[in-house]
């Protein structure tokens, strides 16, 4: 019988867990023919959440747990899962439960047809229309700006098949962007529909300035586009400076008008110095990985696996 995970990474999810346990009861009786494991990552809560799964583990052996050291975020946290996930395959769903499991049953049939990575593609969401439309005009501009095939509107929600959890297991930066990730490694891929379910319990752990970041880690992790925008822009900046200083040349030397002085050169030099601090925060934007990952630290640590401690 084969064995399928379902990695549920958790941040403060205290109040969703009778949520989840009704969902996975659901997931076991409609999917017989398979034996599964629920696997929790604790990502530093400071809730009940740890409680909760310890809990779980001691009445029911197929829920196990990993309690990480401190909060590392969403990334890191479904990098651990990657490394202590034991089935066949793996599902990623998020623990608010938002993702249905409705869908599962079309994962799994995918999967035995021969698909590694059966990604879940999110068709309408509560989301609000800001939400919505940044997402998707973000992931347009992913796909313009990468030669990595990305796909749109799609998450972390999805079914990878072992092999494709070992080739995750080997990248290991600490600079993550996961949803890059799975495009990059390749592998047979299909796509499925999905409605986004309402939350029903507790608030969203992802602020505008996080979804931001994410955003731009996403960007520059998969594509040195922004540096040649910036090249491009240098480029610009000079030909217009160049010619400019052709136009001062001639309406001063042949047509004898006057240089207006003070503005023309502020507006210049706020100009310039506008060009030339957007450029060096790129170029500080990608340093700055760089400086992350050479550093070569472990992506993790954690507290226990199921209560032990001091797991290789």
């Amino acid at each position: 019988m084969k064995k399928v995970t379902i990695l549920l990474p958790t941040y403060n999810e205290e109040a969703s867990f009778p949520l989840i346990i009704s969902c996975m009861e659901k997931v076991v009786k409609d999917n017989p023919n398979y034996e599964w494991e629920f696997l929790f990552v604790n990502d530093g809560s400071s809730d009940n959440s740890l409680q909760q799964m310890i809990r779980l583990h001691e009445a029911d052996s197929r829920y196990n747990y990993v309690d990480l050291s401190r909060n590392y975020g969403k990334e890191i946290a479904m990098m651990a899962g990657f490394d202590y996930a034991t089935g066949d395959a793996l599902i990623i769903m998020d623990a608010d439960m938002q993702h249905p499991v409705d869908v599962i049953p079309e994962m799994l049939k995918y999967w035995e047809e021969g698909y590694d990575d059966v990604y879940a593609q999110r068709q309408g969401s509560q989301e609000s229309w800001f939400k919505r439309m940044s997402s998707h005009w973000y992931y347009k501009l992913l796909q313009q700006m990468t030669s990595v095939p990305i796909q749109k509107d799609t998450g972390d929600f999805r079914l990878l098949d072992r092999s494709c959890i070992e080739a995750l297991k080997q990248m290991r930066e600490s600079e993550r962007n996961t949803k890059g990730m799975y495009s990059w490694i390749g592998f047979h891929k299909k796509g499925i529909y999905y409605q986004q379910q309402e939350r029903q319990e507790g608030s969203s752990k992802w602020s505008m300035i996080s979804l931001i970041n994410l955003a731009l880690n996403g960007i520059m992790s998969y594509t040195t586009a922004p540096l040649r925008l910036a090249s491009i822009l240098g480029l610009l900046v000079s030909s217009v400076a160049f010619f400019y200083l052709v136009y001062i040349i001639v309406i001063t030397n042949v047509y004898g008008e006057p240089v207006q002085g003070y503005p023309t050169i502020m507006v210049t030099l706020l100009f310039l110095g506008g060009v030339q601090l957007l450029s060096l925060g790129i170029l500080g934007e990608y340093i700055g990985k760089i400086f992350n990952e050479v550093k070569e630290r472990p992506g993790y640590f954690i507290n226990s696996y199921n209560g032990e401690k001091n797991i290789d």
